[in-house]
């Protein structure tokens, strides 16, 4: 009850603060952090794309509904972060104001994501999005947030994912993309994107669209740069993940259908949350790393 209350009222919140009427039953597919190349953004919002040229295709398309939430801050100097925050604000308008897609997909970018945003969104979550490239992440927290909550989570095996899936069961928790040996492995070897781009046409015209301005027509030529040196210098393999995001994705919409299975793996994600208390974690580190022992303190009485 409490959950479906939280979704109303974000519901209610985003119509009176951004004009956007979402479907309450729509899945919440919600990816909010710092906004930088290698979590990327990117992936989730080539995804976005990706969904919303298939229902343009077949209106008729049997479609599991979504709402995609972003939100982050971009440092004011890193050009590349605020062009993907520009971007995400382009697509969602497009994409929200179109009758063919109707509630069947939404987009949302959360102005000034901070904490106490964080307490309203996390609770509502279906999906949460932790999709850095895999070896780049130190460790994050908001995905243990997500998880505690009751969220599943579509990520890579990279930072506290790692230790997430230990912890739950890797059938309980969405892995795509390469682990950390597959990158160094594909670097090596000579990362051509073009050799992935020629075998995914959804992937071409989700990159074309961008580079010609079809969310941006006012300003076509806006985000072609950004487009080519995807191609050009895929720093964080986007593209070579692209194709195992999407049928991991697939997957998540499967079993979104059937909602006492999700409802189990939403469970165990909240009973395996504990390792993540910050109780084990200041302890680990007094035991390994600081090298200190509990003292007892005598306290006196609480006033009445």
């Amino acid at each position: 009850k409490q959950w479906y209350q939280r979704r109303v009222a974000i519901t209610a919140g985003v119509a009176d603060n951004y004009g956007i009427t979402l479907n309450t039953g729509s899945m919440f597919d919600i990816q909010v952090k710092r906004i930088h190349e290698y979590k990327r953004q990117t992936l989730n919002l080539l995804h976005v794309i990706t969904l919303y040229n298939r229902i343009k295709s077949n209106p008729n398309l049997e479609f599991v509904p979504r709402t995609i939430f972003f939100g982050g801050k971009a440092a004011p100097g890193y050009q590349t972060a605020k062009q993907i925050v520009s971007l995400i604000c382009h697509l969602a308008n497009v994409v929200n104001n179109d009758p063919i897609i109707g509630d069947k997909l939404k987009v949302v970018f959360l102005a000034n994501y901070r904490c106490s945003l964080a307490e309203i969104i996390m609770p509502a979550a279906d999906l949460s999005e932790q999709t850095s490239l895999a070896g780049t992440e130190a460790s994050g927290t908001g995905n243990m947030k997500f998880m505690l909550n009751g969220a599943l989570t579509i990520g890579t095996l990279d930072g506290a994912n790692v230790e997430m899936a230990e912890e739950m069961g890797e059938d309980n928790i969405f892995i795509f993309g390469m682990k950390v040996d597959e990158v160094q492995q594909l670097w090596d070897q000579g990362y051509e994107t073009r050799r992935y781009l020629a075998r995914l046409p959804e992937l071409q015209l989700a990159l074309s669209q961008i580079s010609t301005g079809y969310f941006n027509p006012a300003e076509p030529h806006k985000f072609r740069d950004f487009a080519e040196q995807l191609i050009s210098n895929d720093r964080f393999c986007v593209i070579a993940d692209y194709e195992s995001y999407l049928k991991v994705q697939e997957e998540v919409s499967e079993l979104y259908m059937d909602w006492i299975k999700w409802t189990e793996k939403c469970l165990y994600n909240i009973a395996s949350a504990g390792k993540f208390s910050s109780d084990r974690t200041i302890k680990q580190y007094a035991d390994e790393i600081w090298d200190i022992k509990p003292v007892e303190v005598d306290l006196n009485p609480p006033k009445e």
